[in-house]
């Protein structure tokens, strides 16, 4: 129960005030003697990157309240769980978790995810996803993304650099955004064109609005 009271103070902690670190940043920061992160707010950072982030883990962001069951049902079919994590349950792992497969993780993720989606609007979400998540070694968050990559700030970020930047998102330290291979290229070209489609559809609208 105190647990249970502990996750929900810092999730209503932190609708309103940024995580300074997550665990595993912590953990990286401690292997590698530090990583290169900077908070960078939503509006500072090109509409396209969110759209592109969206497009290429869950396009359905705007339309569930945590899980896409749908997503769910074809990765179970599939036998496989690929394509079946949403961005919020990304983001609750990423905050709160720690990596990994084992189950009392997977537990906790759903447990919490509901709490984030209920407590933080989906703009929120995207905002913390796109500020913690890693993109090479030692590289946390869209900012030093773009910086370590283009040499700009995310504000000026392309909608091809956006989409290799989300490309590389499943596997960060063996794909790379500013030498793509031709899977990456092919991958962004198909992200790019999802992130113009979900904004002239609508489903972009609960984190634009």
């Amino acid at each position: 129960m105190l647990f249970a009271g502990v996750i929900v103070a810092f999730v209503l902690l932190f609708a309103v005030l940024n995580p300074p670190t997550t665990p595993y940043m912590f953990a990286e920061g401690r292997r590698l003697g530090g990583v290169d992160h900077q908070w960078t707010p939503l509006e500072d950072i090109a509409p396209v990157m969110a759209r592109s982030a969206v497009a290429a883990e869950d396009a359905n962001f705007c339309n569930h309240w945590g899980f896409d069951l749908a997503a769910i049902k074809k990765a179970i079919a599939e036998g496989s769980n690929r394509g079946a994590s949403t961005l919020s349950q990304q983001t609750v792992k990423n905050v709160y978790l720690w990596h990994g497969r084992a189950w009392f993780r997977k537990a906790m993720e759903a447990a919490i995810t509901p709490v984030v989606e209920a407590v933080w609007t989906k703009r929120r979400i995207i905002e913390v996803y796109l500020n913690v998540a890693e993109f090479d070694e030692g590289v946390f968050g869209v900012d030093a993304a773009a910086h370590h990559y283009f040499g700009v700030t995310p504000a000026k970020l392309t909608s091809t650099q956006a989409a290799r930047l989300a490309a590389i998102l499943p596997s960060p330290k063996t794909r790379s955004a500013s030498r793509p291979s031709n899977y990456i290229r092919k991958r962004s070209a198909q992200i790019r064109d999802g992130a113009a489609t979900i904004s002239n559809d609508g489903r972009s609208a609960c984190f634009e609005s």
